[in-house]
């Protein structure tokens, strides 16, 4: 029964965002809708694992929402609430079921409007998780590291600013959406990179937001098959997603790069990385952005058979570009990684020096110190990379293990 329950949960999860998208254009309300889609929700989830997922679960699930928001408006206006007249009820009784190219465009105005440049960056990723992915208040805590109470407090104030404000739901003119895609697309990624590196907890990756991201990606690719940034971010994510198998061993420990074992990443994933960054590439007439170089990087490293095998130089190269395009601590450090790797160790360290403090930068210094047998020094690196570091976090054990693999080489000395 619990598979069975699960499966019909995922199914109003997914077609709840469709339903939403639509439901908002038609009353004008961020939170009548998702209150409209949740009552439906409740309702097919006391009904569909007896009576089994209807044939047309959207269609059950349209009809059921707009019912429920046909009953909210009429409480409302018993209560007095005067902003609703009788046009949204006869709009709701009379809209027909919209048809795929429909609410894919709705889709699309949700992505637009949830993603608005209004919105402060981590209020945008709430509300995406909340109205794109479905995920409760109490999951989206989690990927913020914030509180369930303040996570609500926040789409509250944002559902109110999109009211307030009268942000427009709809999908900007072709010539704005160099503008705004960028927002939509750092969204996305930043849903992935919560899930795919996560700051804090046990586990060294959570499937199910890198799961949802990738949704997102390609729901945001095949809106928007012509534009190559969203290609780009998408072949990003399932570069980067092939090679999850093989980042944590039995135990649920954290593999490095140099030690996983390829034959564990999915080739198939490798192969359309690769073809959506091609075609990204040439719809850009091969200027790259930052999401194309990341996704170049990925991709150089995928198509060799081995760590030794790798161009290091071009890597260096790619992330040279990368730091121009679209500095950041992640990817100097990165670039500094792999300059490392070409031997160049002591232009490493100097450039280490060069990037603020973090838990990450003492670990990297920390490795780099080992090469050139410092090994007390590495030891003292790895300690403040712990100290750094939250408690759970997931690299602490291997970090661990490689602070008394220092001490031990440092004792011996």
């Amino acid at each position: 029964m619990s598979g069975r329950y699960g499966a019909v949960a995922e199914t109003i999860r997914i077609e709840g965002t469709r339903i939403l998208a639509t439901l908002i254009r038609t009353v004008g309300d961020v939170q009548l809708a998702e209150d409209a889609v949740q009552e439906a929700a409740l309702a097919a989830l006391g009904a569909w694992p007896v009576t089994g997922v209807p044939p047309e679960p959207r269609a059950w699930l349209t009809v059921t929402a707009r019912r429920k928001a046909i009953d909210i408006i009429r409480r409302e206006r018993a209560r007095g609430d005067k902003e609703r007249d009788g046009s949204e009820l006869l709009e709701l009784r009379l809209d027909p079921l919209a048809p795929d190219d429909v609410v894919q465009d709705d889709l699309l105005r949700l992505i637009f409007t949830c993603c608005h440049p209004s919105l402060s960056p981590p209020t945008r990723v709430a509300l995406a998780l909340r109205t794109l992915c479905g995920l409760s208040a109490a999951q989206i805590a989690e990927v913020l590291l914030t509180t369930e109470v303040a996570t609500t407090k926040r789409l509250v104030r944002a559902r109110q600013k999109i009211k307030a404000a009268h942000i427009p739901y709809r999908v900007p003119a072709e010539a704005d959406l160099p503008d705004r895609l960028p927002a939509v697309c750092a969204v996305i990624h930043s849903l992935y990179t919560a899930g795919h590196a996560p700051s804090e907890g046990e586990a060294a990756y959570d499937v199910d937001l890198c799961v949802e991201a990738i949704r997102l990606a390609e729901l945001l690719h095949t809106l928007l098959p012509g534009q190559p940034t969203p290609t780009a971010v998408l072949a990003l994510l399932l570069l980067t997603e092939a090679r999850r198998p093989a980042r944590v061993d039995e135990s649920g420990e954290v593999v490095t790069l140099d030690l996983q074992d390829r034959s564990r990443w999915d080739q198939d994933l490798i192969a359309r990385g690769v073809e959506l960054l091609n075609d990204s590439l040439e719809r850009s007439d091969r200027q790259a952005d930052a999401y194309q170089l990341q996704a170049a990087i990925a991709a150089e490293h995928a198509r060799v058979p081995s760590y030794t095998a790798t161009d290091w130089r071009e890597i260096v190269r790619l992330y040279d570009l990368l730091v121009q395009v679209s500095p950041s601590p992640a990817s100097e450090l990165a670039r500094v990684v792999a300059i490392a790797e070409t031997g160049e160790i002591d232009a490493a360290l100097k450039l280490l020096d060069t990037i603020p403090p973090s838990s990450r930068r003492h670990a990297i210094r920390g490795e780099l110190l080992a090469r050139k047998h410092r090994y007390a020094e590495a030891v003292r690196e790895l300690d403040q990379a712990l100290d750094t570091a939250p408690p759970s976090h997931p690299e602490r054990q291997h970090r661990e293990r490689r602070r008394n693999y220092f001490q031990q080489l440092a004792d011996e000395g």
